[in-house]
């Protein structure tokens, strides 16, 4: 458990510690840089925006002959640049000599930078804009109002984007603390749940571990969570009541199967030893030592047919595969009619046997069908009452086969119309008859297995109804049989 706790938590917590790590990592990629674009951008263009209006106030000063100091400065108020005038004959600085501007904002030689930019704006007679680097100049010529299409001079706004600097440090400032609070929270988070997901992972194995030690009716504990690890204790306890009703159902059967064979094995042996004791003293009475034979050969039958069935049961649990071929219900059912004639014939019962309107193909095992077939016509002939008839019919109903069998006993209570269905579970109409409770719970297992159903259709006194229902073959013969190598179930009959 150690091993596994700490396995746990360190894939916990890399996993949440690399989702965020990731994740942050993408925010910053995805935000930094387009961000320094789009505020480099927005910059540049408030500062043409200011130019722009303030242009028409520098051709006034310049046409009447005005220094524009006054705008120079009103645009460096609004805008933090730099502002220079020049006229038209500016000229490119010489080594010695520094360019000539009517008006400048700030004292000091201007740089050949803004020269050049004015320079360039003058000769295309429109707005020029550089960026280098974090340094932006903009060159917009001024024209005469009293003669149009004159250029009157020019006007140069230098600026450095040190606010656009400033923002994206903010911004990346502020991602590196939301990164070491977000890694923080996921060691909190990881630490957390893994401690939550161990300790209930815990108490299911150790409930698992008393299970165990203690068997089937060791306590196991309540999670009521709405997530995995609860689905997976409720399931547990689901799977330790069917584990507990298995062992009851067991125990039930072992108790029945003591009780029935104890009481066939106590009659043969007495019968035998009562023959064998006739026969050493030479005083055979054939009519008495028939009547015995006939108890012992019933007997026989019972304990026939509880070898039969716990066959069948356990070629059930170990998932012997089952044929898939044509089977023609209604000879089929005569077939195993046939089988129970004598039965019958003792107990005063007519098996009525209805066969269908034409062919009754289905799809399964014939073995299997016929082994359910004579669980029915089994129980009803056991608990039907003498000189009431038995119907066994067959059909079709759209693109279903069914076989139908038919008691008129004493019906089954509504208690145990689903009860008679589970492994040794008998009816509590069955009065004295002896059984073990598997017919009915192994027919129904075939019928699945078969992709079909058994079903109680009628359970009203008097007589019960039980219904056959397998996937219909579409054809008038016998579909190909098994694929080479694959193994029959060989149900038994």
């Amino acid at each position: 458990m150690r091993a596994l706790r700490r396995g746990l938590r360190r894939q916990l917590l890399l996993a949440l510690l690399l989702t965020s790590a990731v994740t942050l990592g993408v925010a910053a990629t995805v935000l930094l840089s387009p961000l320094r674009d789009r505020l480099r951008e927005r910059s540049v263009d408030n500062l043409e925006a200011a130019v722009l209006t303030l242009r028409p106030s520098f051709e006034q000063r310049i046409d009447s002959g005005g220094q524009p100091f006054l705008e120079a400065f009103e645009l460096r108020e609004r805008t933090d640049a730099r502002v220079l005038v020049g006229n038209p004959s500016l000229s490119p600085p010489a080594p010695a000599q520094p360019p000539g501007f009517l008006a400048d904002t700030e004292t000091g030689a201007p740089t050949g930078q803004p020269v050049r930019v004015a320079l360039t704006a003058l000769r295309e007679r429109s707005m020029v804009t550089t960026v280098d680097g974090n340094d932006v100049r903009i060159a917009l010529p001024l024209f005469s109002r009293e003669r149009p299409g004159t250029v009157a001079g020019v006007v140069v706004a230098e600026r450095r984007l040190t606010e656009v600097m400033t923002a994206v440090d903010q911004v990346r400032n502020a991602l590196l603390v939301a990164a070491a609070v977000g890694l923080l929270v996921a060691v909190a988070l990881a630490v957390a749940l893994s401690s939550t997901l161990l300790r209930r992972l815990g108490r299911l194995r150790n409930a698992a571990l008393r299970i165990s030690d203690e068997g089937i009716d060791a306590p196991v504990p309540h999670d009521s969570g709405l997530d995995e690890v609860g689905d997976l204790a409720r399931a547990f306890g689901r799977m330790q009541e069917e584990l507990r009703s298995q062992e009851e159902a067991r125990r039930s059967f072992v108790s029945t199967a003591s009780h029935e064979l104890r009481t066939p094995l106590t009659m043969l042996q007495g019968t035998m030893e009562l023959l064998e004791e006739d026969l050493r003293d030479g005083r055979l009475d054939i009519a008495d030592a028939q009547r015995q034979v006939a108890s012992a050969r019933r007997e026989l039958r019972r304990l026939t047919s509880l070898a039969g069935e716990l066959l069948d049961l356990s070629r059930l649990d170990a998932s012997v595969p089952l044929r898939s071929e044509g089977v023609e219900l209604g000879e089929l059912g005569r077939a195993v009619a046939a089988e129970f004639t004598l039965p019958a014939r003792d107990r005063g019962v007519e098996l009525d046997v209805v066969p269908p309107p034409g062919d009754c193909w289905a799809r399964a095992d014939p073995d299997a069908v016929a082994r359910v077939a004579r669980i029915l016509l089994d129980n009803a002939l056991r608990y039907g009452p003498p000189g009431e008839p038995v119907r066994l019919s067959a059909y079709r109903t759209g693109a279903q086969a069914v076989i139908e069998v038919a008691d008129r006993g004493p019906g089954i209570h509504p208690v145990d119309q689903e009860r008679i269905f589970e492994r040794f579970q008998r009816g509590r109409s069955t009065g004295s008859e002896s059984g073990f409770g598997l017919g009915l719970a192994i027919g129904r297992e075939l019928a699945q297995r078969m992709g079909g159903t058994l079903e109680l259709a009628g359970a009203e006194a008097p007589g019960a109804r039980f219904v056959l229902t397998l996937p219909s073959a579409d054809t008038d013969a016998p579909a190909a049989r098994d694929r080479p190598g694959e193994r029959p179930a060989g149900v038994s009959s």
